[in-house]
């Protein structure tokens, strides 16, 4: 299914959901960001002309090492949500916010796969299995609307097996 581009005023960034056979997620602990409200799912930026199922398994693979994970479902549409005035700075490229597309997949392989230091550039510095509704307790309150949005998405998938 097509979607309309987003806004050019929005980073286009994919977000990636994974669920372990038990049906909990996976959410990382972001590297050098205090406490409490700093869990999130993997995500990041599409590449110019990338195909925005290949940009989520590249970030998927880059921030968590995982490359055992089958696709399950994407979310419906761009989610959007604006960067907090404090933070514009910090996400530079002169974006008011992120356009994002969902994806979930569910993980294949053992625990011993992920590898947090995948990348030279580490997003997380440490990371657990929780279920779906605990994500949304803590990520960072901007998020929450999104992750509100995704959660519902992705209620209720098959992910057993």
């Amino acid at each position: 299914m097509s979607f309309p581009e987003p806004d050019p005023r929005y980073r286009r960034n994919v977000g990636i959901v994974v669920f372990n056979r038990q049906g909990l997620v996976w959410v990382g602990r972001r590297h050098n960001v205090a406490g409490p409200h700093n869990w999130q799912f993997p995500q990041g930026g599409v590449d110019k002309g990338e195909e925005l199922l290949t940009a989520a398994r590249r970030e998927l693979q880059e921030e968590t090492g995982i490359v055992s994970a089958s696709f399950l479902a994407e979310a419906p549409g761009w989610i959007t949500y604006d960067f907090p005035a404090n933070l514009i700075d910090v996400h530079k490229r002169g974006y008011a916010g992120q356009a994002q597309r969902w994806f979930a997949f569910r993980f294949e392989g053992e625990d011993s796969e992920i590898d947090l230091e995948a990348d030279v550039h580490p997003e997380f510095d440490a990371w657990r299995w929780v279920r779906l509704h605990e994500a949304l307790e803590t990520v960072v309150p901007f998020k929450r609307a999104v992750y509100t949005q995704v959660l519902e998405a992705f209620r209720g998938l098959k992910v057993e097996g």
